[in-house]
């Protein structure tokens, strides 16, 4: 199953990567794999560091922010607690872990985790149809650089309709941050 979450790396700086990820995970979140490109910040982190964090979540404010990296604010961070990283301290459920395995035989690497520690957060809302929405579209901003961008304004007003009829002001704010950056590359 493909779990949509975020995923904190630490940068070669010692800053924190905040990257909305759908990681195939098992039921209890003990195995993972990620699939992130080798082009991206977060393969480049778990190639260095070998672990990081995956976030459950319910804001699709902070998912969108992530997937275009465009922060209004950035989520508290507290340490981690089996590895050297960071976790989101509003997170739904936090999973701190180390790489086991790379296949780097494919653009999209093959990244294969083990959950270390376990952290139950707040209580999960749930997700509307307008945040299914905003994460579909937070998926498609994330491919501007390669889908068709006919394509991908197509989808995005059908997915403004179902935001309009079933959002919240976090739902029409956070499609209204993904619409402007998906914007900028259409012209």
């Amino acid at each position: 199953m493909i779990l949509e979450g975020i995923v904190t790396t630490t940068n070669i700086d010692g800053t924190v990567n905040i990257s909305p990820m759908g990681p195939s995970v098992d039921s209890e979140i003990e195995l993972f794999e990620l699939r992130p490109f080798q082009t991206s910040r977060t393969y480049q982190n778990l190639k260095r560091t070998r672990c990081g964090v995956l976030h459950v979540v319910d804001d699709v404010m902070l998912i969108a922010q992530g997937a275009v990296n465009r922060w209004q604010q950035k989520p508290e961070l507290v340490p981690a607690l089996e590895i050297d990283g960071h976790r989101i301290d509003k997170a739904c459920q936090a999973y701190e872990f180390q790489v086991t395995f790379f296949d780097d035989s494919s653009e999209r690497t093959m990244i294969k985790c083990k959950t270390v520690k376990a952290h139950l957060g707040r209580r999960f809302f749930g997700f509307n149809r307008a945040k299914h929405a905003v994460l579909e579209a937070a998926i498609l901003a994330t491919r501007v650089d390669f889908l068709p961008m006919e394509e991908i304004q197509t989808k995005f007003s059908e997915l403004r309709t179902i935001v309009d009829k079933t959002g919240c002001t976090q739902e029409h704010a956070a499609f209204e941050l993904l619409d402007s950056y998906v914007c900028e590359f259409a012209k």
